[in-house]
This record gives structure tokens, C-alpha cells and sequence, in this order.
């Protein structure tokens, strides 16, 4: 496109205050601002927002932006009215008169983008609005929760079909920042996509350090984990159930962590107001089921840790892409165990889906489990999920601190030995926990009450403690040699492929646990993970310190969240830099013409004061 006052170049620049486009970026703006449909595949924190946003900008018209959840809305409105963006949202949060206005704002072409719920989108009243005006783009957010097969999957977002065939001319957007190849079409079809381009970016997020380890005290190794490394910073922490959010929040509570919980089950007033604190104040770590989170357009979210296992990668991978949105270091950390896999594994079988779904859910779930039990660099398996290739990348738990490997047949031939024994003296079978007494040689009353430290393969297991003997089972058990069995309240059974361990015809080589997870530590400015940034050189600065005091005072008076400011990845560019004009700002990214005619004196200001000479 020629360089004229609307180019999506001179927009980035001049509105966002970016001086280039991301990967991929520029092909997705030029393809949809010159009428094309398109479907974009870019990881949370990629950009995805300006792919529409530009368009939107560069066409006649006003763009029209479907967005699930209200929160997401608001927070993408304060960022572009701070960039001097003419945006609103119309939502069930406005009062009759706001809608009103808002509507009126649009019969006057007085908008350049309107963020709209699927629900409200597809109403009467809404697309008579809509046939009113001219519109330049159609821009379908979250586009995965089409998908019947996902996890976040929406009833409606069917439905928007049908702006395909009432808006022919507009060319339409479908954005997800997670998408397996199913998905994707399962997307295209739905929404009637059939001539779109189709832009998948790398789903790699090099600045987010993935870590798993296995369970031992999981709300310890939580402590341990945001005392050491993570004091005062923001955070998610995922559980699976809504009772042990709840139980879990208290608890950091009375330990010093600014903790909230968040789930379906709390009051809809409740959960806006914790979820309002999380993206407005620092420091909240917000502890939540898989509810909360979607859309979160928080930028320093500077850690994403599970409790529980997720179900899929998908789900894994949506998640953790919520921390480290502004590039800067962020944690995805991981705690599991035998009874994750157990209790998943149960609500799948006894859930009332499907058969097919059943059996796509367990795979998934089992790809999850070997994500957790690789031996090789994580983001590599991660990748492979999603049909990308990549190098080891030196910057998570496995690459840091390689795992061992250790001869497990000894250690599986005494298991398999107990178990057969166990169900040939009583015709019997029993729960992981009991075997495991019996190997190490514990008389419990259970064990006595059955005569079991009678047997030969009582104690013979003495030398591996419970959290070792676990970690074999597990692996046993995802390497289909152990079976559990859960309708038989979860026993531990035998099946044929156990006999090649029995016989000690087949090696077996399994990965030994890791006793705690590498600590990060702050990085220099280009190691990996950091794309250059200076996150390690710029905090804790006088100036710095100064710059985030002073955009908390902003917000505060705008009633917006700091980072629609501007992004902490901004304030140290501008402690890095020390520019000392107008001219020399304007060259720092996500400084925009809106905001240095509206904050530049006041930042040249603070650089005079806290920054002389």
C-alpha cells in the first residue's frame, strides 16, 4: 500500500507509537485493509489486536470487534482512547443512557471501532444499528470458542455466521491464540470463512520459562516459588476445583500474599470486583479455576503456575500465554502428580459427551501427561503439539537442568511382583498407596488386616521413598504397562504388555524426578527469553521507581488500568534511553503522538529531575 496518512505503517507509528510490525503483522494488516478475510493463528501477547485495529483504522468505516468477555472490552477501549482511538463498547455493564449515547456516537460515524458480546452483536436491535453505517472490518476475537472440541467453547459464536452473509462486502477477521489443525477448520467452516487467508505465526513465546515438577507439598513449593521469585508481582495460580480456589486464596492470605479467588460459583459483583483489582492494582495474585482469565489483556502478568494438571495442551498453552504479554521474563510453572492424571482421567470416562469426544479429551489429556513426563526441552514438545519445529531452547527446567534417566525394570518388576501376589493370595486388588506400603515395608493396619507383610515383596522396595515410588507408577501408567482401574475405585492392575518387564525381556528407562525446579534469575539484557529487553538493568531505579509512580497516579485519575499508560517495557526503555526532547520520546515504542502531546512534558520532567545532567 502507498505511504500516505492512513498507511497501517504511519498508524503503527504514529497512534501505537511502534516503530515496526511484529512477524506477520504487516502481511495480516495489508491482507484485510485491501478487503481480504482472514483467519490468525499468533500467540497471546503477539499482537493480534493491532491486526484488526489498524485495518479498522486505515478503511472507511467503522470496525466492529466481537469480544467475549465485558472485562476485555474495557480495558481494549481505555488502551486506544488513551491513543487517542475514537472507541466504545456496547455491553449488558451500561446503563441505559450509555447505551443510548453510544448508539447515537455510532449513527454519526463518530466511532472508529465498537467492541461488541457475540450475544448483543447478533440482537435485532444491534444489526439494525449496524445496517445503518459503514463498516470497515469485522473482527471475531477468541475465534477458538466456535470450536465444539475446545475448551472454551461458546454457543453462540456459532451464530456469527450469519454477519458473512448480511455484511458480503466487509471483509472479516478471525483471531485465536490457540488452535490445533481441527480447530482451525472447524473456525472456517463455522464462520463461513471459505476464501480466507490463513496466518499462522510461531507459537512460541521465547520470554515465558516453562517449568514442571512433581507434586511434594504443592501449596509449599507455591510459597517457596513466589517468595523467591516473584515477591510483589502479579500472578495467576490455576486450580481445578472452585473448593480448593477458595481454600488455597485464604491460605496465601495468612502467609503475606495479596491473594483473591476467582471462579464460577462466586456472586457475578464478586468476581468483577476481584477481577477489576487484578488488572487495575500490582502485586494481586489472582488464584482461579479456568473461568477467569480469557481475554485478560493484563501485560505484566509475570507468572502463570498450576496446582493441578490441565487437561490438554490446548488449555495448557492458553493459560500460561497470559503471562509475560509486554515480552519481559515471565514463569510458567507447573505442579502434578498420580492423582491429577487419576481424577482426570475419571471425569473424562464418566462425563456424558460423546464416545468420540471421550476418546479425543483422553488423548489430549495423555499428551498433556508427556508433555510433564518428557525428558527433552519442553518447548520443543510444546511446539511439536502444534505442528511447529523447533532447537532446544535453553531456557526451561529440562534445558537448564537436564533430567536423569535411571534403569526403572528392577524397580517395575518389583511393583508388577507386589501387585501379582497381592491378587494371588486374596484375589484381590488395591490402591497405589497400599502397594507402595508393601514395597517400602510399612505394616499399616490396612497391610496387617490383609497379611501382607507376610509376602516375599513386602519391604523389598525399601530404598525408593513414596515420592519416588509414585513417579514410577505414573510413568508405568502413561507407558500403558500399569493400568488403573476406576471402576473399581481406582485399583492398581496388570495388564499383557506388563509381562515383557516381568520376564526382564524389555529395558525400561525412566526419567528421575528432580528433587526442586531451577530458580530464575534475572537476565541480561539478550539472553534468551528477553528479546533485548533491559528488564534486569532499569528496575529497582530511582527514575524507574519514579516513572511507575508516576503512571499509577495517571491511571488512578483516568480511572484506567496503569499499563494503558503505558506497558512497564515502555518506562524502561525510557530509564534505558533518558531521552531529553520531544523529538528523542517520540522514538521510544508504545509512545505514540496521543500520549506525548498528552504526558510528554511531565516524563521530560521526571528524567530532569531523577536523572541530571
Amino acid at each position: 500500500m502507498s505511504p500516505d496518512a492512513a498507511s497501517p505503517a504511519r498508524i503503527l507509528r504514529e497512534v501505537f507509537g511502534y516503530p515496526q510490525f511484529r512477524p506477520h503483522q504487516q502481511a495480516i494488516i495489508e491482507h484485510v485493509a485491501q478487503g481480504g478475510d482472514a483467519l490468525v493463528l499468533m500467540p497471546t501477547g503477539g499482537g493480534k489486536s493491532l491486526c484488526y485495529q489498524i485495518p479498522a483504522l486505515v478503511r472507511p468505516g467503522m470496525g466492529v470487534v466481537i469480544s467475549p468477555l465485558i472485562a476485555l472490552m474495557h480495558d481494549q477501549v481505555a488502551a486506544l482512547q488513551e491513543a487517542g482511538v475514537r472507541a466504545a463498547a456496547l455491553n449488558s455493564s451500561l446503563e441505559w443512557h450509555q447505551a443510548q449515547r453510544i448508539e447515537q456516537q455510532v449513527r454519526e460515524g463518530a466511532l472508529d471501532l465498537l467492541y461488541l458480546a457475540p450475544e448483543r452483536a447478533l440482537s435485532p436491535r444491534c444489526l439494525e444499528l449496524l445496517d445503518g453505517v459503514a463498516l470497515s472490518v469485522i473482527a471475531i476475537d477468541e475465534a477458538h470458542c466456535v470450536s465444539q472440541w475446545g475448551h472454551d467453547f461458546r454457543p453462540e459464536y456459532i451464530q456469527l455466521s450469519v454477519l458473512a452473509r448480511r455484511y458480503p462486502q466487509v471483509p472479516r477477521i478471525a483471531l485465536t491464540a490457540t488452535a490445533d489443525a481441527q480447530t482451525r477448520q472447524e473456525i472456517l467452516t463455522r464462520l463461513e470463512l471459505d476464501r480466507a487467508r490463513v496466518f499462522i505465526s510461531s507459537f512460541d513465546r521465547p520470554n515465558i520459562r516453562y517449568r514442571i515438577a512433581e507434586k511434594d507439598n504443592p501449596r509449599r513449593q507455591l510459597l517457596q516459588f513466589l517468595r523467591s521469585e516473584h515477591e510483589g508481582e502479579s500472578g495467576i495460580v490455576y486450580c481445578l476445583s472452585r473448593a480448593s480456589v477458595d481454600d488455597l486464596a485464604v491460605w496465601l492470605t495468612d502467609q503475606g500474599v495479596n491473594a483473591l479467588p476467582y471462579h464460577a460459583g462466586l456472586d457475578a459483583r464478586t468476581r468483577e470486583r476481584h477481577q477489576r483489582r487484578f488488572i487495575r492494582e500490582e502485586g494481586i495474585v489472582m488464584v482461579a479455576t479456568i473461568a477467569f482469565g480469557m481475554g485478560i489483556d493484563k501485560p505484566d502478568v509475570r507468572f502463570v503456575a498450576h496446582l493441578d494438571l490441565p487437561r490438554s495442551i490446548e488449555g495448557y498453552y492458553q493459560e500460561t500465554g497470559r503471562a509475560g504479554r509486554d515480552d519481559l521474563p515471565a514463569d510458567a510453572w507447573l505442579v502434578y502428580g498420580l492423582s491429577d492424571i487419576v481424577q482426570l482421567r475419571r471425569m473424562i470416562s464418566e462425563s456424558e459427551a460423546a464416545e468420540s469426544h471421550r476418546r479425543a479429551s483422553l488423548a489430549k489429556l495423555d499428551a498433556m501427561v508427556g508433555l510433564c513426563e518428557t525428558v527433552g526441552c519442553r518447548r520443543v514438545r510444546l511446539l511439536q503439539y502444534f505442528g511447529e519445529a523447533a532447537a532446544p531452547c535453553g531456557n526451561c527446567d529440562n534445558c537448564l537442568s537436564p533430567p536423569e534417566q535411571w534403569d526403572g525394570t528392577r524397580a517395575a518388576q518389583m511393583l508388577m511382583s507386589c501387585i501379582y501376589r497381592i491378587r494371588q493370595s486374596r484375589g484381590m486388588s488395591f490402591g497405589v498407596q497400599h502397594y507402595i506400603d508393601v514395597l517400602r515395608g510399612k505394616a499399616t493396619a490396612r497391610v496387617r488386616e490383609y497379611g501382607h507383610e507376610s509376602l516375599s515383596t513386602f519391604g523389598i522396595g525399601a530404598q525408593l521413598d513414596e515420592l519416588q515410588w509414585r513417579s514410577v507408577v505414573r510413568q508405568l501408567v502413561m507407558q500403558q504397562l500399569l493400568e488403573i482401574d476406576h471402576e473399581q475405585f481406582n485399583v492398581l492392575k496388570l495388564l499383557p504388555a506388563s509381562r515383557a518387564i516381568l520376564k526382564g525381556e524389555q529395558l525400561l528407562l525412566l526419567r528421575r524426578g528432580a528433587a526442586r525446579s531451577p530458580r530464575r534469575t534475572r537476565q541480561r539484557p539478550g539472553a534468551p527469553g528477553t528479546r533485548g529487553r533491559p528488564a534486569a538493568d532499569q528496575r529497582g531505579g530511582a527514575l524507574y521507581e519514579a516513572l511507575r509512580e508516576w503512571r499509577r497516579m495517571m491511571a488512578r485519575e483516568h480511572n484506567v488500568p496503569a499499563y494503558t499508560v503505558f506497558h512497564d517495557a515502555t518506562l524502561e526503555e525510557i530509564a534505558r534511553q533518558l531521552p531529553r526532547s520531544t523529538l528523542q520520546l517520540r522514538g521510544i515504542a508504545g509512545v505514540g503522538e496521543a500520549k506525548l502531546a498528552r504526558y510528554g512534558p511531565a516524563l521530560l520532567e521526571l528524567i530532569r529531575q531523577h536523572a541530571p545532567g
